[in-house]
């Protein structure tokens, strides 16, 4: 008889038969054992993207409306310094998040720099003159009570001491230094034999049209007072330079950009000895490498007092300082001390400053590259048939580049969507009076770079495009800065297309200051103190 040898197993496979599975039920001896036939990872992964996400029930308003519920976050909840934050843009790096939004939406109406003012406050009760106010009165009568910025940085100007001002955009801050410089001029004396101009005070701008803004707002209140302002704009040569000049050799207040001043002072067509009052207004814009040597010369050409003392001196004037400013970063206080003596100044700063604006709808859109026309041709188109209603403001759209805003710029003829367009490329002539005519009404889309993001008033604005995203949380605070100004007639927008890596980075860092209700970082000053809070 034959013996059936029984295959024999090998010793691996009788350990791994004989060893207990820690992940199967027992069974009974007439039980199959169960088999798995997937991971357990992959099973928990389906199990989580099968069941339902639990949506935030709208608990009220929200500080944070995203597409995803999920990322709701109500407006009365504050988040702690290190509390984890589930953020609506974490993935958007990743070209599957595109389509995918979220909003900051508006926590009050009116804007901070007249949220917390009293209305018993009046101009008079800052130490202005009967002169000045009754000027005030009758060039503006719509400014009826000074806002926080004003009432903080007319008293310190009216003493004497400079100032740096670092309040946020459309707090009033030309009305805080002009109503102080025309008081002192008025008060001091002038000196009228002077063999080349020399005018007593000057106010210096980063760009033509916020020269042309600054003149506009001086001139009918230096009229009423019997003072001249005079106008010195770049973009000319230096003939016409000469010719600005001496066409009101006697000015009381010159408005200038830095080029401009800088070629009239290499060719001694002009003095600041005579100077009174020095403003930088933009400060933070002057300050930067791109203006900074042009103003070291020019500071280097006037007398900058001391202290108060050195004012009171008529036949020796020297000149009292003040710079203003929406954003001042870090490093900018090593410049001031160049220039000043820190004893000397006195420091105010917006308690918002450098703070996403509460009063302002802020929407972001992750879009590809191709999607952006369209989708900026329809916001357009929307607001146009709004506007054929009377309901609606006008619009500005931002490009990074001059040769953006002109390739758009055939795009929307095309599309019959009327617009003017503004960049640094064009020449002088052409751009003299466009922001000026954008600001009357001749059209009601503007087509521009990050030349028309400072310091420009546009009460009349009420959507803010950033077709290509700003390169630096700065821009970003002076380009939303637009919308929401203290007069404003409309409630400001500002819809953002986020494209690139980069643009992913900066939203991110919006996105959780507003979550946490801080300031942007890496836009810290040196200036830290902060306006009186008023009840």
């Amino acid at each position: 008889m034959a013996l059936v040898q029984r295959p024999r197993l090998s010793l691996l496979a009788a350990r791994l038969f004989l060893l207990p599975r820690r992940d199967l039920a027992v069974s009974g001896p007439d039980e199959p054992l169960p088999v798995v036939r997937i991971p357990r990872a992959l099973q928990r992964q389906n199990e989580r993207r099968n069941s339902p996400r639990p949506v935030l029930v709208r608990p009220g308003r929200l500080l944070i409306s995203a597409r995803r519920p999920e990322f709701n976050q109500p407006a009365r909840l504050t988040l702690g310094r290190w509390e984890s934050v589930p953020l609506a843009s974490r993935g958007w790096k990743n070209r599957r998040a595109r389509s995918d939004h979220f909003s900051i939406e508006r926590s009050q109406h009116e804007t901070p720099a007249l949220r917390n003012f009293s209305a018993e406050g009046t101009f008079a009760d800052l130490g202005l003159e009967p002169r000045i106010l009754n000027a005030l009165r009758e060039v503006a009568p719509e400014v009826v009570r000074p806002t926080t910025v004003q009432s903080s940085a007319i008293p310190p100007l009216l003493r004497g001491r400079h100032i740096v001002c670092a309040a946020e955009t459309g707090s009033g801050k030309t009305l805080s230094y002009l109503l102080p410089l025309l008081q002192q001029l008025l008060c001091r004396r002038s000196l009228e034999f002077r063999s080349i101009p020399s005018p007593r005070s000057l106010v210096l701008v980063p760009s033509r049209e916020l020269a042309e803004q600054v003149r506009a707002v001086a001139q009918p209140l230096g009229s009423f007072l019997g003072l001249q302002v005079q106008e010195l704009e770049g973009g000319h040569g230096i003939s016409r330079i000469r010719q600005q000049l001496f066409k009101q050799p006697t000015a009381d207040i010159l408005v200038a950009t830095p080029g401009a001043l800088w070629k009239a002072l290499r060719r001694q067509l002009i003095s600041l000895e005579q100077l009174s009052f020095l403003v930088l207004d933009e400060a933070d814009t002057l300050l930067d490498e791109s203006f900074l040597e042009i103003v070291d010369y020019i500071l280097g050409k006037s007398h900058i007092a001391e202290g108060p003392n050195d004012l009171k001196d008529s036949f020796n004037p020297k000149a009292q300082l003040a710079l203003v400013g929406a954003t001042f970063p870090e490093g900018v206080g090593q410049v001031l001390s160049n220039i000043a003596n820190s004893d000397s100044l006195t420091t105010i700063t917006s308690s918002k400053l450098h703070c996403i604006m509460p009063h302002v709808k802020q929407t972001f859109l992750r879009l590809k590259g191709a999607e952006k026309v369209a989708e900026l041709v329809q916001i357009l188109k929307q607001h146009d048939r709004a506007d054929s209603t009377g309901s609606s403001g006008t619009v500005l759209v931002f490009c990074n580049s001059s040769s953006t805003v002109n390739w758009l710029g055939y795009i929307l003829d095309d599309h019959k969507i009327q617009h003017l367009r503004l960049q640094g490329q064009m020449p002088a002539s052409m751009r003299a009076g466009i922001f000026q005519s954008f600001q009357k009404g001749s059209r009601d889309i503007l087509l521009c770079t990050d030349i028309a993001s400072r310091g420009l008033d546009s009460t009349h604005v009420e959507l803010v495009v950033n077709y290509d995203f700003p390169l630096t949380l700065q821009d970003y605070i002076h380009r939303a800065g637009r919308v929401g100004r203290v007069g404003s007639e409309v409630p400001g927008t500002v819809i953002s297309f986020v494209t690139h890596p980069w643009d992913v980075s900066l939203v991110q860092k919006i996105e959780l200051a507003a979550r946490r209700k801080r300031s942007l970082p890496g836009l810290g000053s040196s200036v830290k103190e902060a306006l009186p809070q008023f009840t």
